[in-house]
């Protein structure tokens, strides 16, 4: 599983228009763009939320845990694009929305289970995501 978290002070996301989810941080919050591999686990998915959670990027080294910042999580199988040959992306070790779907769902559950007030995009769907990177802080977290 992967990861891409960005520290930003605003960010919404939409889906034919209609925004699904939307954080507004006072003052800073983060998105995580969360891919899955064909071989990730429950538990793995769990572990990096918790990592997610605690992660010490926001103003003062702190976490969203300490400063209860909110969380936009977005499902992005393209954190799973082999672009090693050619110029056509493989998709090969991404996991099948069947799979996927409900260990994204699973980092949503971690995240709301511990405190967090959480907020997401639609699964499988067409998304445009508007964000205000603060910083610029982005980081790639693998498990």
């Amino acid at each position: 599983m992967r990861i891409l978290v960005q520290r930003v002070a605003s960010a919404a996301v939409t889906v034919d228009g209609e925004t699904v989810g939307r954080i507004d941080p006072d003052p800073q919050g983060l998105v995580a763009l969360v891919g899955v591999a064909k071989d990730d686990t429950r538990a793995r998915a769990e572990a990096l939320a918790e990592k997610l959670w605690r992660l010490r990027i926001l103003t003062g080294e702190r976490s969203a845990a300490e400063l209860n910042a909110p969380i936009l999580v977005i499902s992005q199988f393209t954190l799973y694009a082999d672009t090693a040959k050619g110029r056509r992306p493989s998709w090969n070790a991404a996991a099948p929305g069947v799979l996927a779907e409900p260990l994204v769902d699973a980092v949503v559950a971690t995240l709301r289970e511990r405190g967090a007030t959480v907020a997401t995009g639609r699964f499988g769907a067409h998304m445009r995501v508007e964000l205000v990177n603060d910083g610029p802080v982005t980081l790639l977290l693998e498990g």
